[in-house]
């Protein structure tokens, strides 16, 4: 049985990669993705559950999350198809444009750095799938004060799909104050140095500024421990991370627990890059103010 599942597993790598390959190269990438989805549909009815590490693939994000939340709610599908993105950048690089772009999401994007906002507003006003009604784009410094108010002001409020968590800052504290929402899912980058044992987080402040080194935002956001800890208390259990554990997944506990049950930090932070950033940037900025949660 290990040895069909893995030879099924390759056959399932190798067609995702083909996919993700038309998706570069033809006109129409949304076609190839409702085949990906398709896919994975008919696979989990025949029994087989995939790896996030197996589907994951990057069109618009950063890493390989676009491929994980694909997946993700092929499974568990849609109710409004509504998301909320903190931070957005510029629009063309976040974990909601590929929804956004391809499926017809309804997002609204905040983004502290005035720049970034005008460079996302100028690439969703110029791409063929959103010009007609691009996404909320809003200009705002977030902090765990004004978070709620921000976001109703946004007309979102009760259920949604999606809220993507990626301040590079106070995540943990925004995370806990949010209440006006109740995302089905959340994806929220973490601090992978800490392992799985530490639960810590940056002292608020609500004008915190990360703090760089060898260009990785090290000194920022939380532990996977912390945030497992805090989305329990919300309701919450932690499904996985992407293949570097930059990105932790958490879902509802009243959705979806039979495709996704709970993990628990040690083997989602057993990767290779986990280690190696826990080795070389640990050292480097322990020794900060953190604050254990």
């Amino acid at each position: 049985m290990k040895r069909l599942k893995r030879i099924l597993s390759n056959m399932i790598i190798s067609i995702i990669e083909k996919f993700i390959k038309k998706t570069t190269f033809i006109e129409n990438e949304k076609c190839s993705q409702l085949i990906l989805i398709n896919q994975f549909k008919e696979l989990y009815s025949k029994g087989l559950k995939l790896s996030f590490f197996d589907i994951g693939f990057r069109k618009y994000s950063q890493n390989s999350e676009d491929g994980i939340l694909l997946y993700i709610f092929s499974l568990i599908g849609t109710t409004n198809k509504v998301s909320v993105e903190i931070c957005g950048g510029i629009g063309s690089q976040n974990n909601t444009a590929n929804l956004i772009i391809n499926h017809g999401w309804n997002g609204v994007l905040f983004e502290g750095d005035l720049n970034k906002i005008e460079k996302a507003k100028f690439y969703f006003s110029r791409n063929p799938d959103t010009f007609s009604f691009p996404p909320k784009i809003i200009h705002a410094w977030i902090t765990k004060d004004n978070i709620n108010k921000l976001i109703e002001e946004s007309e979102t409020v009760g259920e949604i799909d999606l809220l993507s968590l990626d301040i590079d800052g106070v995540d943990y504290w925004v995370w806990k104050e949010i209440s006006i929402i109740k995302p089905r899912v959340l994806v929220a980058e973490i601090q992978c140095i800490w392992g799985a044992d530490m639960s810590v987080t940056v002292p608020y402040s609500k004008e915190f500024r990360t703090k760089y080194v060898d260009g990785f935002g090290i000194y920022s956001g939380a532990s996977l421990l912390a945030f497992v800890n805090i989305s329990k208390t919300k309701g919450y259990r932690l499904i996985g991370v992407e293949k570097y554990g930059f990105n932790a997944f958490f879902m509802r506990n009243d959705i979806g627990v039979d495709i996704f049950p709970e993990l628990n930090p040690e083997e989602c932070l057993d990767v290779p890059f986990a280690k190696w950033a826990k080795n070389k940037f640990l050292p480097l900025v322990k020794d900060l103010e953190w604050q254990n949660v």
